[in-house]
């Protein structure tokens, strides 16, 4: 089990115990739980707090520091502490960044309406406005780049895009853990939809196309130059398998009814308006690329 995973289930089985803590009928021995866990976060809140005040006092602290906040399991810790180095605009602003290129491969962008107290408002821009598919496949993408890196939003506007029933977060505020009222972080879809990892991904050949499992779902992968796509393996005119598609220019080719679909255009297929492949959001950053296996 790779460490990402084993982070996501430790999270979840503590909300688990969260949720039995709170739900007990013994009113003494739930204070008593509570009370126990704000003395375990407040002890370790003071260490760390120590521990970044010496790494700023060293040659190159800021730049540890720095690190430290952008990576995902440190940065939950940091900000579970109220010691993340980056205030809440920085890391929105640093995840719509980093979503970028993937909607621009779609035809794409967004733009940022604004932030007031944790709530994050949205648009949806280009080619993707208009289409449902294409649009929530974004959004998707786009909430699950926010939460990475500010799982303190309180709720995420996406203009132009219908909202889905939401699944709980698995982020756990530290209003949870010490027993004060809180929101917490925001329901959404992206909290109902798994992440896979997807391993050698630079080894798909330009130009080409694959279908690779993940996580036991077969999904296919594209690369256009540097740039990778991801859909389900399914032909949307004949209803076949697309392994062993081939690609022409930027367009997909269904290997049993010859059908073309443009890879870029969010898998529109060619001459028939009504039907698209259904493509998956595919967040690729420093070498690791994760893809979300239910839309």
């Amino acid at each position: 089990m790779n460490n990402a995973k084993q982070y996501q289930l430790q999270l979840r089985r503590i909300e688990e115990l969260i949720q039995a803590v709170e739900g007990s009928p013994d009113p003494g021995w739930r204070a008593s739980t509570q009370e126990l866990m704000r003395l375990i976060i407040d002890f370790h809140g003071a260490a760390i707090d120590r521990m970044m005040e010496l790494i700023v006092q060293s040659e190159g602290g800021q730049v540890m520091i720095d690190n430290l906040g952008r990576d995902e399991q440190v940065g939950s810790l940091l900000l579970l502490h109220g010691l993340h180095p980056a205030d809440f605009e920085t890391r929105v602003m640093q995840a719509l960044d980093k979503v970028r290129p993937y909607l621009r491969s779609h035809g794409g962008n967004v733009e940022l309406l604004g932030i007031q107290e944790g709530h994050v408002r949205l648009r949806l821009v280009g080619s993707c406005h208009g289409c449902p598919s294409s649009a929530m496949t974004l959004k998707l993408a786009i909430e699950e780049a926010i939460y990475e890196a500010a799982p303190d939003v309180t709720a995420i506007d996406v203009e132009g895009v219908v909202d889905l029933p939401a699944a709980p977060a698995n982020f756990i505020p530290v209003e949870r853990l010490t027993g004060s009222n809180g929101t917490g972080r925001a329901q959404s879809l992206a909290d109902t939809v798994g992440w896979g990892e997807v391993h050698d991904l630079e080894s798909l050949i330009e130009g080409s196309a694959r279908v690779v499992e993940v996580d036991g779902r077969p999904i296919l992968f594209c690369r256009l130059g540097t740039t990778f796509y991801a859909y389900s393996p399914i032909c949307s005119e004949c209803g076949q398998s697309l392994h062993e598609a081939s690609i022409e220019s930027t367009t997909l080719l269904c290997p049993r009814c010859a059908q073309g679909f443009d890879v870029v255009q969010a898998g529109q297929a060619l001459g028939i308006a009504d039907r698209r492949l259904n493509p998956l959001p595919l967040l690729v950053e420093e070498g690791r690329a994760r893809v979300a296996l239910a839309v």
